[in-house]
């Protein structure tokens, strides 16, 4: 099919390789796209860069929610339903598509798409030639140039057709779901069901921690978010120990009592996980801070603390056992 300019869009080009079927979508705020993308190079051998299907998952975008790279939502827009399309995109458009592309694979690789660059907005990465960890984007980065998208768009979705992620919502719609995630949260403790509440407590602290970013530490705005994170971290330390997940629950206590020196609760939920991994010394430390911290409860630490004492005395017992039965000397026939 002959190629076109797209949307009378300076410095693009449009080929439909394969046609959609319905009418155009009609995009708003919070619309979700569903699609596969493949970018190659405009050189003689059309070099690919990345290609969604490679994941095995289709690509996600929230339409009005700052994706990185526009153009992608207005090329997305002149499809219809099940289109196959080839865009040309000039420089103008193209520029940051290295940081995009960085992200996306490290998503894709179970890594944090944000490590190394949190803190600073785009357009300051963008000047920024230190390395991507990819040589082909980092050749991007330093000579941006005109990419070709491939794209197959597969749905498009209302804002009330599906489940928003929590990184989708606005603030006040964060604010909002916080209260019914804790409260879904305490609702699944009480069934036991302990790593699906841990899940709910998870996604609520992770709606405050992106509005928290926001906001200058120790700050009003950010005590007040503060406040409504801790219980919540605790909550969520407790479904861990209940799992077993000792480890887990000394590093979130430990960076609790950094922050907050006399969170009795804290300290007694980090003393429960030292107790379990046999860290004897550090565990009775901690039981004495709580009832230091809180005389109330006091009761509770006693019993703590003998439990500790049999179990580390049992241990003793057993280990003498095992090492004596190492060094005995072999019987004859």
């Amino acid at each position: 099919m002959e190629e076109t300019y797209l949307l009378n869009v300076e410095g693009v080009k449009k080929k439909i390789l394969h046609g959609g079927q319905g009418e155009l979508p009609k995009l708003q705020d919070g619309s979700k796209i569903t699609f596969h993308f493949q970018t190659l190079k405009d050189d003689f051998e059309r070099t690919v860069i990345d290609d969604s299907r490679e994941a095995g998952i289709p690509m996600e975008i929230i339409v009005g929610k700052m994706f990185k790279l526009e153009i992608w939502e207005t090329l997305l827009s002149s499809m219809r339903t099940g289109e196959v399309a080839e865009f040309w995109c000039d420089t103008i458009h193209t520029g940051l598509y290295a940081l995009v592309s960085r992200g996306m694979r490290r998503i894709a690789e179970g890594q944090d798409p944000l490590e190394g660059q949190k803190h600073r907005c785009g357009m300051g990465n963008m000047f920024d030639y230190h390395s991507t960890g990819y040589d082909d984007l980092d050749e991007l980065q330093r000579t941006p140039q005109p990419l070709i998208f491939i794209m197959e768009l597969f749905r498009v979705e209302e804002p009330s057709a599906y489940k928003r992620d929590t990184w989708a919502m606005s603030k006040e719609e964060k604010l909002a779901a916080v209260p019914v995630l804790h409260s879904e949260g305490n609702r699944l403790v009480l069934r036991k069901e302990f790593g699906q509440a841990a899940a709910k407590y998870q996604e609520a602290v992770i709606c405050l921690r992106n509005l928290q970013a926001k906001e200058k530490p120790w700050e009003d705005g950010w005590l007040k978010l503060e406040n409504l994170v801790t219980p919540l971290v605790l909550n969520y330390c407790q479904c861990q120990l209940e799992l077993g997940e000792y480890y887990e629950v000394l590093e979130h206590t430990t960076e609790l009592v950094q922050k907050h020196n006399d969170n009795a609760k804290a300290y007694f939920k980090r003393a429960k996980a030292h107790a379990a991994v046999w860290n004897e010394r550090e565990a009775r430390e901690d039981f004495l801070r709580v009832a230091h911290l809180d005389p109330s409860m006091a009761a509770a630490v006693k019993k703590e603390l003998k439990q500790l004492g049999e179990r580390m005395r049992k241990k003793h017992v057993e280990d003498r056992k095992r090492y004596q039965g190492l060094f005995q000397p072999p019987r004859g026939p």
